[in-house]
């Protein structure tokens, strides 16, 4: 993801400050990023420079002044640029498949633990997604079509953990069929 381009996306429903902006991927399934805080402030110094917004300064007796960013034309068609651009296909890292890939050396309890634990994991993130999805917790919802948008994205994430969790359990059958051979391997 472009962290650029997720804020001037941001920007482009509301001006906000980089706190809030922070927040707004803290809480969003949708727009994850996984960055320092550190980037978004200097991603926001990054395009104030190229031009992509503007910025306020609100001062506040009992506080922090507030630096507030406002998206620019120049901004918002750099925005549509990127929109434009060809889409590049997920690329995902799934640290569970290469606990996986090692975890015959595993006891049949340390195995069911550990697979156990990844579904509970998948179970509650999804049991968030559908709780987030309800509620619209991050959708601008400005027209009917941006409404449907977003919650085909949200759609996509759950669809995604749906099948995780079908895939886990077909998983934790599968190995229920060859714990047999297995014991019987261990005992040569």
């Amino acid at each position: 993801m472009s962290l650029q381009h997720a804020i001037l996306g941001f920007l482009s429903w509301k001006p906000l400050t980089g706190y809030e902006l922070k927040k707004m991927f803290a809480d969003s399934v949708t727009v994850y990023w996984s960055g320092n805080n550190n980037q978004i402030y200097r991603t926001l110094l990054d395009i104030h420079k190229k031009g992509f917004v503007t910025k306020e300064v609100q001062h506040q007796d009992d506080a922090p002044s507030r630096k507030i960013y406002t998206i620019t034309e120049a901004g918002l068609e750099e925005l549509r640029s990127w929109v434009l651009s060809p889409p590049e296909v997920p690329q995902l890292k799934h640290t569970f498949l290469i606990q996986l890939s090692w975890a015959d050396q595993l006891s049949d309890d340390e195995l069911d633990h550990l697979i156990s634990s990844y579904e509970d994991e998948v179970h509650v993130h999804l049991l968030m997604l559908r709780k987030q999805a309800e509620v619209k917790t991050m959708s601008p919802e400005r027209t009917q079509r941006e409404r449907y948008l977003w919650d085909m994205i949200m759609q996509n994430w759950i669809v995604m953990y749906e099948t995780e969790l079908q895939w886990v359990r077909q998983l934790r059958h599968g190995l229920g069929d060859t714990t047999p051979e297995r014991k019987h391997n261990d005992g040569h």
